[in-house]
């Protein structure tokens, strides 16, 4: 093979540059490993909404770019064009969890693994990463910071609440208060001592305070 055969582009030679084997084999074993991608962010999934289309996303995502690349590698010309076309494509839609910026590029590098016959690689690479996950995503902690959104009436029952909750918990932090005729709202960071939620329901019982809310904190936070 001639420098100028790399670069000729013929249609009806191009049918024949990736068996059909090689096209059933990958584009199966990319379905099944973007299942398995799939479902491992169904059980990491730590947000307050859950997007099955995003779930869909991740395995069509990893089948397509296992058809890319298996273009790209049997055609020098081809690649070259895909690069450019794919150079000029813009996403605009937001990713608001870190952690799905890391299912997609889990799904791309298991498309270009599987496309460039590093059959193994993607098989044992995928159930690590997805054992890391699972284990390291799902791992509960008591530390975990909530927010309790408090109403009282007048100063003494907020002073009552408060102390009361500094008993209850091992951390308790003021992070905003609003004050007015009547009315004291604050927006509490606590810690935990155990999974026993019972005392907002004591909190709530006590004289002059309005209502109490707990909120689980997913956020990012400092301490």
């Amino acid at each position: 093979m001639t420098f100028n055969d790399i670069f000729k582009s013929d249609f009806l030679n191009n049918i024949t540059s990736v068996s059909i084997l090689d096209m059933i084999i990958a584009l199966v074993l990319a379905f099944g490993i973007g299942i398995f991608i799939f479902l491992v962010y169904k059980k990491t999934y730590t947000g307050v909404m859950y997007s099955s289309s995003f779930g869909t996303t991740l395995v069509a995502l990893t089948m397509i770019t296992t058809v890319v690349i298996l273009a790209v590698t049997s055609n020098v010309v081809l690649s070259l064009g895909m690069v450019g076309a794919l150079s000029i494509v813009r996403f605009r839609t937001a990713i608001k969890e870190p952690l799905d910026i890391a299912f997609l590029f889990w799904s791309i590098a298991v498309g270009i693994v599987l496309a460039a016959g590093m059959i193994p690689l993607a098989i044992i690479g995928s159930v690590i990463i997805g054992i890391i996950l699972l284990v390291f995503v799902n791992k509960k902690s008591h530390k975990n910071p909530y927010i309790v959104v408090l109403r009282c009436d007048s100063h003494e029952s907020e002073t009552k609440a408060k102390s009361f909750l500094d008993g209850k918990t091992e951390r308790c932090v003021v992070k905003s208060k609003t004050a007015q005729q009547g009315l004291v709202e604050l927006n509490l960071e606590i810690r935990l001592k155990d999974d026993n939620t019972d005392f907002v329901n004591e909190l709530a019982a006590m004289d002059g305070v309005q209502s109490a809310v707990l909120v689980s904190y997913n956020g990012d936070y400092m301490g």
